[in-house]
């Protein structure tokens, strides 16, 4: 199994948001939102809810399981 993500779709809705913006308002760098939305990274579980709570989001509606 693997964990996809809507990150960039989100990221898109709220006005084209950059990568570094989304990093800085939850405390990790760019790369590292580059790596999650790529699927390369598993965030923790509270990331997961801080970039949930950016978009106003359920953790659930961000990230989703892809099953082999």
């Amino acid at each position: 199994m693997k964990l996809g993500n809507n990150i960039r779709r989100c990221r898109f809705d709220m006005d084209e948001m950059s990568q570094e913006k989304l990093a800085h308002a939850v405390g990790v760098t760019r790369q590292t939102i580059f790596s999650i939305e790529k699927g390369k990274f598993v965030p923790s579980t509270l990331l997961a809810l801080k970039i949930a709570r950016i978009f106003n989001k359920k953790v659930d509606d961000i990230f989703y399981i892809i099953d082999d």
